[in-house]
């Protein structure tokens, strides 16, 4: 009994790693459960034992997304303690896209893109991924301006919204012109504008010989930069 569940579990989340896969590879809409039956080898009974209907796979899927960012287990970490780790969270995704050759977009956005009005469960998943992904951003901008490191006018969940949708939206592009290009200058672009809050300090030796602080010049310092330019480079030699 213990042997027949455990195996149920693992044919289950089969299935759910299979269609996600394919939702990331052509869409929701073009892929079938025949298409997911036949890659992974089930049968018509199992799969609609598991899931009684598509869209019901595609809330599972989703569901299965949602917690995987929730735990840290997502090919990209949100959950972010320093500017060095916002710059590495933002650039994971142009890698991710490099791995299938610009041929993939987000596998949350792309499911997002088909919602429509009839969709409202679907949406309603869309929605809260983007959201705890947002809570994360937004977190990590409200323990920075807390520790003095950002602008007093600097709205947290502004930024955090800033940084999704101009993510999500240069990913897109990246896919359609099949270049990593627009996502690295898009990337480049927004740690400038998120630079602009930015209250940066660099130690200095006090007439005592104790250190102090003293503001930095934002221009001094571009966030990403130097990781931009080896993604870049890398890019270039590739093609």
């Amino acid at each position: 009994m213990k042997k027949h569940y455990a195996t149920g579990i693992e044919t289950k989340r089969r299935i759910i790693a299979t269609a996600a896969d394919l939702f990331h590879k052509q869409g929701v809409h073009l892929t079938s459960p025949d298409q997911i039956i036949e890659a992974t080898g089930t049968g018509k009974g199992q799969f609609y034992h598991y899931f009684k209907s598509k869209e019901g796979l595609v809330h599972e899927v989703l569901l299965t997304h949602l917690e995987m960012i929730k735990t840290g287990q997502s090919p990209v970490s949100y959950d972010i303690n320093s500017w060095e780790e916002l710059q590495d969270c933002l650039l994971t995704h142009v890698e991710l896209q490099k791995r299938f050759d610009m041929t993939r977009g987000c596998p949350i956005g792309t499911v997002g893109n088909e919602v429509t009005e009839r969709d409202e469960l679907i949406r309603q998943d869309v929605n809260l991924i983007f959201q705890v992904i947002k809570n994360k951003l937004a977190t990590f901008f409200i323990r920075e301006k807390a520790k003095g490191n950002l602008c007093d006018d600097a709205d947290e969940e502004r930024l955090a919204n800033f940084c999704l949708a101009t993510l999500q939206g240069a990913m897109m592009i990246g896919k359609v012109q099949r270049s990593p290009e627009p996502v690295e200058l898009t990337i480049r672009e927004t740690l400038k504008h998120i630079e602009q809050y930015v209250i940066r300090r660099s130690p200095r030796v006090t007439q005592r010989g104790r250190q102090g602080s003293v503001k930095q010049n934002p221009k001094q310092t571009k966030p990403g930069e130097r990781s931009l330019r080896r993604s870049a480079a890398a890019g270039r030699k590739k093609q």
